[in-house]
């Protein structure tokens, strides 16, 4: 009799993030930094109350690839964020693609920031062509069905915000610049202010209680901040009462 081999399981025999190419020298680099500065603030202040740093994966401008049929179709949004799946793939190694087959957990929300070349393909105005992959707004909407697809213009300075219904994209209303997601407990929005010494118009996350969740940075000031006021309270002290008792 001759022996077979034992089955193998899905995941042995699909491709896995280390068969699958992470780059491609044919596609034109970031447009401008911009694309680099924003997606880092919406990474550093991106934390759901709910869940741990080291179950939340989020990644800007890394192959998503989404079709288990089709090995080499993928597309690259500008930010996105997984819920559940830990920060490392296999818990051991820093991710070069985001493979939704292996990782068995499609994004919660993507972010793609709007520039002359991308914006029809972002806004779902592009058809697909004949034997070519699926658009971008298929994917978010049908394939993978994300919950919350943003989009952003620096432009125009217009935030829009797409939840994810029976697989068609419902547009929210964006209230003061901002939308609250309850599924995060967290709401993003629109942010004058100053970030890596560049004023403008930024995307950021804010909290149940409408502040901005701070970057790193502004946690260390608002420490020595509180330092600064303490101290400031017991010199009044001192020089109404003299020296604290030992």
């Amino acid at each position: 009799m001759y022996q077979t081999d034992p089955p193998r399981s899905p995941k042995e025999v699909l491709p896995t993030m280390y068969d699958l190419k992470s780059e491609d020298p044919q596609e034109p680099g970031l447009p401008d930094e911009f694309h680099d500065l924003q997606p880092e603030l919406l990474r550093i202040t991106f934390r759901p109350p709910s869940y741990s740093p080291d179950s939340v994966f989020i990644a800007s401008d890394l192959n998503l690839y989404y079709d288990p049929r089709h090995f080499n179709w993928y597309k690259r949004p500008d930010w996105f964020a997984v819920l559940g799946v830990s920060r490392l793939y296999e818990q051991r190694d820093l991710r070069l693609s985001y493979v939704t087959w292996q990782e068995g957990v499609n994004p919660f929300v993507i972010v793609e920031l709007l520039s002359p070349g991308t914006e029809a393909e972002d806004l779902g105005q592009t058809l697909r062509e004949i034997n070519q992959p699926p658009t971008k707004w298929e994917v978010y909407e049908r394939i993978l069905r994300i919950p919350y697809y943003v989009v952003f213009s620096r432009y125009t300075h217009q935030l829009r915000v797409f939840q994810n219904s029976a697989s068609r994209y419902q547009e929210l209303t964006v209230s003061n610049s901002r939308v609250w997601m309850p599924e995060l407990e967290l709401g993003l929005g629109l942010w004058q202010g100053c970030y890596q010494e560049i004023a403008g118009l930024w995307l950021r996350w804010y909290d149940q209680n409408q502040n901005w969740i701070p970057t790193p940075t502004e946690q260390i000031e608002q420490k020595q901040q509180k330092v600064e006021e303490l101290e400031a309270i017991l010199q009044r002290y001192r020089q109404q009462y003299g020296d604290l008792p030992e």
